[in-house]
């Protein structure tokens, strides 16, 4: 279901010691959400619970970058990524997310788990020019191309920095 939420420019700040937590199953529906991400998000429960987890995604948000999350999740690994999300009233929010695989008794990934909290402004900043040069790309590259092309940038800037993604996010 797309997102019929036209975005704002008001800039919802989450609290300095507060924590989003939420919890998927592989396809990306909510399984389960705390009350911070109630509350920011402006959603309640049952508008999140069984919800597609992009239901909070704000167009500015490059679809390079969620393919990345995704990989990197699916194989096992922890992810962190800067993420600006889209209240119900259109505003938005940033958060600095960890992602992470859930397992089964199986050790079968079964779900995601993903704590968030409160960026800091100055990585804001840069990742904000980042994702402007990614969602360009994308955007020449039509639908089809999109993630190859907003990939291309995003490697680029990382091999222009000398740095891998997560170097380059948990140092940034």
């Amino acid at each position: 279901m797309k997102n019929r939420v036209v975005p704002s420019q008001n800039e919802q700040i989450m609290q300095q010691n507060a924590f989003i937590v939420s919890k998927s199953d592989l396809q990306g529906r909510v399984t389960y959400c705390n009350r911070t991400l109630m509350q920011i998000s402006g959603y309640s429960e049952p508008e999140l619970l069984g919800k597609q987890h992009n239901i909070l995604r704000h167009p500015d948000m490059p679809r390079t970058i969620f393919n990345l999350m995704w990989e990197t999740i699916a194989a096992g690994k922890e992810c962190f990524a800067y993420v600006k999300n889209l209240c119900k009233n259109g505003d938005y929010y940033w958060v600095f997310a960890n992602i992470t695989p859930d397992y089964d008794k199986e050790n079968k990934i079964c779900g995601y788990f993903s704590v968030r909290r409160k960026p800091k402004p100055e990585a804001i900043q840069e990742i904000s020019k980042l994702y402007q040069q990614i969602l360009e790309a994308e955007k020449q590259a039509g639908a089809k191309d999109a993630v190859v092309a907003g990939t291309k940038v995003l490697n680029d800037y990382l091999l222009a920095g000398n740095q891998n993604y997560e170097t380059f996010i948990l140092n940034i």
